[in-house]
């Protein structure tokens, strides 16, 4: 498996998953082009990939401008000679931890409208080329809670409206030799901290014995007893990204180790 001399445009590239993936597809042979909104992130990502012997460049935006996101996609079409992959990471400010009932439509509301929008412009900007090519893929990650997860506030929603996306995507462009397919994965604890925890559910932050606790419950919700690794999220991208990955489309991935049901 091997994406060499691809050109993959990644959104939210300075997170977590977002640094994760661009580093395993730039090890993998791809010309990555990292987009975020933080210079210094996208700069520290780019350097330890270039460092690696990779190539790597850095687009500061919003993914959620449509306008920035066509142009982008435009230069990057016209410079490296087209857009194999297109995988967007942005995170949608989601709120959890607070029940439907008391929630905000705002908290609500912001992760489904943000997510929809990013993968929707983000989508739609490298369809656009990849079907003048006759190729390319388009990625999209989600929690896979969109089948029932109490507690997740607008999550699920937003999850639910990712997935359709990908499967009308897949339906539209398949005929044109785009693949689209998403990825579920969720509760990682590598991009897990006690300041982000409290970030998104507002309580009040917890000390490291009740943190501890919280990712050892997280394996047990595991069918494998066990939470996947950044790695791992990095390396299922990157193989449905590629060649390999044959026909794969409009299907998701599971790789929470059956932490929702699917």
């Amino acid at each position: 498996m091997t994406l060499n001399s691809k050109n993959a445009i990644i959104y939210g590239a300075g997170g977590g998953i977002g640094s994760a993936v661009a580093t395993t597809f730039a090890a993998q042979g791809a010309r990555v082009f990292l987009v975020g909104r933080t210079q210094e992130r996208l700069e520290a990502v780019a350097d330890g990939i270039t460092a690696a012997g990779g190539r790597a460049e850095v687009a500061v935006f919003d993914a959620l401008d449509e306008n920035a996101v066509d142009e982008h996609a435009r230069s990057v079409a016209e410079q490296a000679g087209g857009i194999d992959v297109s995988f967007n990471l942005i995170s949608g400010g989601d709120l959890q931890g607070i029940p439907l009932a008391d929630m905000t439509t705002a908290d609500f509301t912001r992760p489904v409208l943000t997510r929809l929008t990013a993968n929707f412009v983000t989508a739609r900007a490298a369809a656009r080329h990849m079907v003048k090519q006759g190729s390319g893929v388009i990625l999209a990650l989600d929690s896979g809670s969109a089948h029932g997860s109490p507690m997740m506030g607008g999550t699920g929603p937003a999850d639910a409206a990712t997935d359709t996306l990908v499967r009308n995507l897949a339906a539209e462009l398949g005929p044109q030799g785009v693949r689209v397919v998403g990825i579920w994965t969720a509760g990682l604890p590598e991009t897990l901290s006690p300041e982000k925890i409290a970030a998104h559910s507002g309580a009040p932050k917890m000390d490291d014995a009740a943190f501890q606790g919280l990712v050892q419950q997280l394996d047990g919700m595991r069918m494998t007893r066990r939470s996947p690794r950044l790695e791992q999220v990095a390396a299922t991208a990157a193989f449905l990204a590629s060649d390999a990955a044959g026909a794969i489309t409009g299907t998701f991935v599971n790789v929470t180790s059956g932490m929702f049901p699917s």
